[in-house]
């Protein structure tokens, strides 16, 4: 559940889900497959490596069920992802858009910057 009295912007949204950033606790929500999950900044980009590091191929081409779903129990938070490829894939899509969103932002920030020193 989401905080009521928290600032949130949108980062990045898809058919899939959507990433918030929440200026008052200086923290991410993803809000993906009907849940909401809170990361700090840093657990948030952990857990796109972790999400990038999933061998699609491998789940793609080996007929054991063991290979069908991938689990991953994220770091300091309360939520278990249960993903099988399709998920994976549209998680993948949704965390690589929030990425480039908050580069962007943060590149936009910096020109500001360099732009306004200049001027004074």
């Amino acid at each position: 559940m989401i905080c009521p009295l928290a600032n949130f912007e949108e980062v990045f949204q898809s058919e899939s889900g959507a990433v918030y950033q929440c200026s008052r606790k200086n923290c991410y929500w993803l809000d993906f497959m009907g849940t909401t999950t809170a990361f700090s900044v840093r657990d948030f980009f952990q857990f796109k490596k972790r999400v990038d590091a999933i061998d699609l191929e491998m789940m793609l081409s080996n007929s054991a069920r063991s290979f069908d779903f991938e689990i991953i129990m994220p770091f300091r938070t309360e939520h278990i992802f249960i993903l099988n490829v399709e998920d994976i894939v549209r998680l993948r899509e949704l965390l690589a858009g929030a990425k480039f969103m908050i580069e962007l932002n943060s590149e936009i920030r910096s020109c500001l910057k360099r732009s306004l020193s200049l001027t004074f």
